[in-house]
């Protein structure tokens, strides 16, 4: 009875590795494959929990958080101008990133986590952007409706 019950232990103890939370990254360009002032990926989609790290790949790059376009009670966040940034992502939702200097340039991101359009999608999508950051969002935003 003692190895019956040592073996479903360690059996969920190495079942549980595999929800660990994953690390993904996204680098801040000056050109990339979508055109000049761009995060790679654009677009992400996470599970709760998962951290996210921006990587300044060229310099003058920040990654924060768009107001409005976060869920309820999430922590918005700034990164340092030429610093990498971790965020953790704890809540379903959508979450907007820019780049401060680069936001009317169309340097935007959009992270879903979970199934977040059903979250704050509709209150997200309805944020307005300036210049070129209006395109390259709406473009984000129907790709997150589309998952």
């Amino acid at each position: 009875m003692k190895h019956l019950f040592l073996s479903a232990m360690v059996v969920g103890l190495l079942t549980t590795g595999a929800a660990v939370a994953e690390d993904h990254q996204i680098q801040m360009l000056n050109r990339g494959t979508d055109g000049p002032m761009v995060f790679e990926p654009a677009y992400l989609q996470v599970a709760p929990g998962d951290t996210v790290t921006f990587l300044p790949t060229n310099p003058s790059h920040n990654a924060e958080t768009i107001p409005g376009m976060l869920p309820d009670g999430a922590a918005a966040f700034t990164g340092a101008m030429n610093q990498p940034v971790t965020a953790t992502f704890d809540q379903a939702g959508v979450y907007g990133i820019r780049c401060a200097p680069h936001y009317a340039a169309g340097m935007v991101a959009l992270i879903e986590v979970g199934d977040g359009t059903s979250v704050n999608g509709a209150a997200a999508a309805a944020i307005r952007h300036p210049g070129l950051a209006r395109r390259r969002m709406g473009v984000l935003v129907t790709e997150s409706e589309n998952n």
